[in-house]
Parts: C-alpha cells; sequence; structure tokens
C-alpha cells in the first residue's frame, strides 16, 4: 500500500501542476507610430490571434495613427479594413456599414429614418440630438482629420443644423394635433 501511494504521488502532483497551466495571453499591444499600412497589419495579426475583443480599441487606434499623417485615400483603406473585418468574421456587415458611415460618411447613423417621427422620435428629440452631436465629432476625426474631406464635413455639419430646425418643427406639429 505505501509502494503505490509513492508511485501515485508523483504521478497526482504532475497532473497537478500541468492542470494549473496556464495558456500564453496573445500580445494585445495596439499599435502606433504613423504609418497606417503598417499599424493596419499589426492589427490585422493581433485581431485574428485572440485580441477580437479588442476590436473597438485596435480601430480607435487607427484612426489616431491615420491623424498623424491625414490623407483623403484613407477612407478607402478603412473601407478596405472594415471589408476585411467582415471576411473574417470580427464584424457583422451592419457593423462594418456603421463603423464607415459613422466616420467617413455624411449621413447620420443615430438618426433612423424608418420611424414614425411623431410616436418615436419626438419623445426622444434631446436624446436624438445628442447623438447626432456625438456622431458629428466622430465625422470631424473621421472625415476632417483623418481623410481631409472638409467638403463633407461641412455638409454633415449642415445636415445637423437642418435636421434640429425639422424635427423641432415637425415636433411642433405632432404636438398641436
Amino acid at each position: 500500500m505505501k509502494l503505490l501511494k509513492i508511485a501515485i504521488l508523483p504521478a497526482a502532483l504532475l497532473l497537478l501542476a500541468t492542470g494549473c497551466a496556464t495558456t500564453p495571453q496573445p500580445d494585445c499591444s495596439l499599435p502606433d507610430g504613423k504609418n497606417l499600412r503598417v499599424a493596419i497589419e499589426v492589427s490585422k495579426a493581433q485581431l485574428t490571434n485572440g485580441c477580437e475583443a479588442l476590436y473597438d480599441a485596435y480601430f480607435d487606434r487607427l484612426l489616431t495613427v491615420a491623424e498623424g499623417d491625414p490623407k483623403p485615400r484613407h477612407k478607402q483603406t478603412f473601407s478596405e479594413f472594415l471589408e476585411w473585418s467582415t471576411d473574417s468574421g470580427l464584424l457583422s456587415q451592419r457593423q462594418a456599414q456603421a463603423y464607415y458611415n459613422r466616420y467617413f460618411n455624411v449621413k447620420f447613423m443615430s438618426l433612423a429614418g424608418d420611424y414614425n417621427n411623431c410616436s418615436y422620435t419626438c419623445p426622444r428629440q434631446a436624446e436624438v440630438l445628442t447623438r447626432m452631436e456625438e456622431e458629428l465629432s466622430d465625422k470631424e476625426q473621421g472625415l476632417l482629420r483623418v481623410a481631409l474631406d472638409r467638403d463633407s464635413y461641412y455638409r454633415a455639419d449642415q445636415l445637423l443644423k437642418e435636421t434640429e430646425l425639422v424635427l423641432a418643427a415637425t415636433c411642433t406639429a405632432c404636438a398641436a394635433n
């Protein structure tokens, strides 16, 4: 019996030691520098190697890297990165479109066009306008500071102002009925 304990004890310790071994953590350090292409390649490698939960942080960092060397072609570069993200299963097609439109399109994602304004948007008017202002800030980063697309940014800014006026008038008319 004592011999059996001596034989089992090392095996149990070995099993315990291997059972507690941890798997190595992936390197999820965010890319830096001013070269967007290099930062995207680093991000792709890390996002497919266990860092996918940090997708938002990688996207934000890529925007910051692009701000260091803004160029009109960055809109296309981000579009290609979002297509890769969809093809890799990191984002759905809809999520990728939302990312692109939020930063690089005049269209506002915050104002849903398929709702009844009187019953849906008017009770949330202040909330909708706040979300649109936050989105305009993201468009300022994407359109102005990353892609140098001043015309599109100012169109988005004007669209927000017009939406504010139209929404106020619509909600006043809705309240009168």
